[in-house]
C-alpha cells in the first residue's frame, strides 16, 4: 500500500532522532520545507551530540491493532543546529498542544516568549539524505 508522506508527517506523532554515542530520544517534531524541526536547546544534549557528529537517524511510526494500521518513515542525513524561529515554534507547539495558548504548560509558553525554560532554545534541522517510507498494514479480521 502506498501512502502520502507529507500528509502522515503532518499528524502530531512522536518521533525517535539517534545520534552517536548511540543515544535514541523521542521528540515532536515538525515537518517543513523538506525537513524534520526538532526544538532542542540548553536543557538537553542533543545539540551537543550533533556538534560532535552531524549523523542522525530518524523514525516516526504508527502501529495501531486494533485497525491493522501500521506505517514507518525511516530518515537518515546529517544534523543542523539553527537558530529559532517564534513562528516556527508556534506552529509546532500549535500541532501538539491545540490552539490555546493560555492551556499551555508555561515551559511550552517560555519557548515562544525566551522565558526561563526557553532561553537557548535552537533548532535541529535534519534535511533528510535518505528517506524511506513503509506501509505494513494488515486487515484486521472481524470478530
Amino acid at each position: 500500500m502506498d501512502f502520502d508522506v507529507d500528509e502522515f508527517l503532518q499528524a502530531p506523532l512522536t518521533a525517535r532522532v539517534a545520534t552517536s554515542g548511540p543515544t535514541v530520544r523521542p521528540t515532536w517534531f515538525l515537518w517543513e520545507e523538506r525537513a524534520f524541526w526538532i526544538l532542542t536547546g540548553p536543557w538537553s544534549r542533543l545539540a551537543a551530540h550533533v556538534a560532535a557528529d552531524a549523523r542522525v537517524a530518524l523514525t516516526v511510526d504508527v502501529c495501531d491493532v486494533t485497525s491493522g494500521l501500521v506505517r514507518q518513515v525511516v530518515a537518515r542525513g546529517r544534523g543542523e543546529i539553527v537558530p529559532f524561529d517564534v513562528t516556527r515554534g508556534r506552529r509546532k507547539l500549535t500541532r501538539y498542544l491545540g490552539p490555546d495558548e493560555s492551556l499551555w504548560d508555561t515551559r511550552f509558553r517560555d519557548y515562544l516568549s525566551a522565558g526561563p525554560a526557553g532561553r537557548g532554545a535552537v533548532w535541529l534541522r535534519i534535511h533528510p539524505e535518505r528517506m524511506t517510507a513503509t506501509d505494513l498494514s494488515y486487515r484486521v479480521p472481524a470478530e
